[in-house]
C-alpha cells in the first residue's frame, strides 16, 4: 500500500514536474516581489480574461497531430484589419466588437485554409512552417498598414493616418470606441440573449420536426424552455434585476455560485442515477467527493487572506463566459466524429487512412478552427487592453501562448484545457511578479523583464527539444540497443 502511494506520487511529480518548478517560482517570485496578493490576484483575473481565450484555440491543432500553431499569428493579423476599419467607420461598443467579429471571420477562415493546405505539403514541420510564415505574413501585413492604407486605399483620418497622408499610426487608441466593448456586457443583457436564443433554436426545432413529420418527444425541450423562461423572469424581480445589471461579479459571489452549481449538479446526478435510471455503474463515491470539495473550497473563503483576495477582485462576466464556451466546446468536439478523426490523425495518419478518415481534409478545418478561434482571442485581447499597437500587437501572440500553453504541462503531442488555464496562471503570475522581484533582489526591473522572455523562449525551446528527442532520438536509441541485444544473444 505505502509502495503504491510512493509509485504514485512518484509518477505524478514525473509528469507534472515542470507544473511544479513554475509553481515553485511563482510562489518565490511572489515571496521576493513583496506585491500584495490583492494586487497580484487582481492583475491575474485580468490577464486570464484577455489571454486565456487565444491559448485555448492551441488545443485543437495539437489534438489533430499539427503540433503547436505558430501560425496563430495570421488569425490575430485578421483581427487587427477589422479592428483599424471598423474604429476608421467609427463603430463603438458591443455593436463594434461584434462587427469586428463579423469582419475578421471570414477573412480568418481563409487564412486558416490556406495554412492548413500550406502544412499538409510539410507534413512533419507544421511548426517551423507556422513560425516562418508568421514572418511572411507579417511583411504583407506591414506592406498594406503602410502603403496600401492611404497610399491605394484613401484614408482621411488625421488620428490614424501619419502625417503625409500614407500608413497608419503605430498606436491606436481604442479609447471611447472598442476599449471594455466586451467587458462591459452586463449580465442581465446576457440573460436576455439567452432566452432569446432559446426560444428561435425552440421554434425552429419544433418547425423542422412538423415539417418532416417526425414523431419525437419534446418533453425534454418543454423542460428546459420552461426553466429558461423562469429565469428569464426571475430577471424582473428588482433585487436581481440589480445584481445582473452589473458588468463585473466580484470573486467572492463567482465562487459562492460556483460551489452552489457543482453541488446542486451532483445532487441532481445521484437522484437520477440511483433513484431514477439506478444505474449501477454510477459512481457515487465520485459525486461526493465533488461536493465534499466544493465545501471545502466554500469554507476557505472565510479565511481572512482569502476572504481579502475574494472582496478584491471583480471579473468581467462576458469575458469569462466565453472562455468557459470555449473550454466546453474543445470539450465536446472531441467527443464528435470530427474530434475523433482528428484525435485518430494525430496518432497515426496511416492507420487514418486505412480507415478511411480524409487525413487532409481533417487537419484543414483543424487549422481552420484553432485560426478563427485566435482571431477571437486577439479581439478579446485589444478590447481589454485598450490601445491598438499596430505593427507589433500581434508579433509575439504565438510566442507567449505556446509558452503559456507549455508552462501549463502540455506537450507538443497533447495539449487540453486543464495544461491551457494552468499554464495562463502560472505564466502570468510570473509576468506580474518577474520584474518587481528583479528590482527587489537586483536593484533592477529590468533582469526581471529579461528573465520572464528567456522563460517564454527557454520552456518551448526545452518542448521542441523534448518532442525531437521523443520521435527522433529516442527511437533510433532503441534500435540500436535491441540491435546490440541480438548481437549479444547470437554470441
Amino acid at each position: 500500500m505505502v509502495n503504491n502511494i510512493k509509485y504514485n506520487v512518484k509518477k505524478a511529480f514525473v509528469e507534472n514536474k515542470v507544473v511544479v518548478l513554475f509553481v515553485l517560482l511563482c510562489i518565490a517570485a511572489i515571496y521576493a516581489s513583496k506585491n500584495p496578493l490583492t494586487f497580484v490576484a487582481n492583475e491575474l483575473f485580468v490577464r486570464i480574461g484577455r489571454n486565456g481565450f487565444i491559448v485555448l484555440a492551441l488545443i485543437i491543432p495539437v489534438l489533430a497531430g499539427m503540433g503547436l500553431n505558430f501560425g496563430i499569428t495570421i488569425g490575430a493579423v485578421a483581427a487587427q484589419i477589422a479592428v483599424f476599419w471598423v474604429v476608421y467607420w467609427g463603430f463603438t461598443g458591443i455593436q463594434g466588437f461584434l462587427l469586428c467579429v463579423l469582419m475578421s471571420t471570414p477573412l480568418a477562415i481563409i487564412f486558416g485554409y490556406l495554412v492548413g493546405a500550406l502544412f499538409n505539403k510539410m507534413k512533419g514541420s507544421e511548426m517551423i512552417a507556422g513560425m516562418v510564415l508568421g514572418y511572411f505574413v507579417d511583411g504583407l501585413y506591414q506592406l498594406f498598414f503602410l502603403f496600401v492604407i492611404g497610399g491605394v486605399l484613401p484614408v482621411n483620418n488625421p488620428s490614424l493616418i501619419i502625417a503625409g497622408g500614407i500608413g497608419v499610426k503605430n498606436t491606436i487608441d481604442l479609447a471611447g470606441n472598442l476599449k471594455y466593448s466586451l467587458d462591459t456586457v452586463s449580465m442581465l443583457t446576457i440573460v436576455k440573449l439567452w432566452f432569446i436564443f432559446s426560444l428561435i433554436v425552440f421554434i425552429i426545432k419544433i418547425a423542422m420536426t412538423l415539417i418532416k413529420k417526425e414523431k419525437k418527444s419534446f418533453k425534454k425541450m418543454y423542460v428546459y424552455m420552461i426553466t429558461t423562461a423562469i429565469v428569464y423572469a426571475l430577471s424582473y424581480v428588482p433585487a436581481i434585476e440589480a445584481f445582473l445589471s452589473a458588468d463585473r461579479l466580484l470573486l467572492l459571489y463567482a465562487v459562492e455560485i460556483l460551489v452552489v452549481v457543482i453541488i446542486v449538479l451532483q445532487i441532481w446526478q445521484i437522484i437520477k442515477n440511483r433513484f431514477i435510471e439506478k444505474d449501477s455503474r454510477f459512481n457515487i463515491k465520485k459525486a461526493f467527493s465533488f461536493i465534499i470539495v466544493a465545501a471545502i473550497i466554500y469554507a476557505a473563503t472565510y479565511l481572512k487572506s482569502i476572504e481579502e483576495i475574494l472582496l478584491f477582485v471583480n471579473i468581467p462576466v462576458t469575458t469569462y463566459l466565453l472562455i468557459g464556451l470555449l473550454c466546453g466546446f474543445n470539450t465536446i468536439i472531441i467527443r464528435t466524429r470530427l474530434g475523433q478523426n482528428m484525435r485518430t490523425v494525430g496518432q497515426s495518419r496511416v492507420v487514418a487512412n486505412a480507415a478511411g478518415i480524409n487525413v487532409n481534409k481533417t487537419r484543414i478545418i483543424a487549422m481552420i478552427i484553432s485560426t478563427v478561434l485566435a482571431c477571437w482571442g486577439q479581439l478579446i485581447y485589444l478590447q481589454n487592453i485598450g490601445t491598438f499597437s499596430t505593427y507589433g500587437a500581434h508579433t509575439q501572440v504565438a510566442q507567449f501562448a505556446i509558452a503559456a500553453l507549455l508552462v501549463g504541462g502540455a506537450s507538443v503531442q497533447k495539449a487540453n484545457n486543464k495544461h491551457a488555464i494552468i499554464g495562463v496562471i502560472l505564466f502570468h503570475t510570473l509576468f506580474i511578479v518577474a520584474p518587481q522581484a528583479g528590482k527587489q533582489l537586483f536593484n533592477n526591473a529590468q533582469l526581471g523583464e529579461y528573465f520572464r522572455v528567456f522563460v517564454s523562449y527557454g520552456v518551448i525551446a526545452v518542448s521542441l527539444a523534448m518532442h525531437a528527442w521523443k520521435t527522433i532520438l529516442k527511437p533510433k536509441t532503441e534500435q540500436l540497443d535491441n540491435k546490440n541485444i541480438k548481437g549479444e544473444v547470437k554470441a
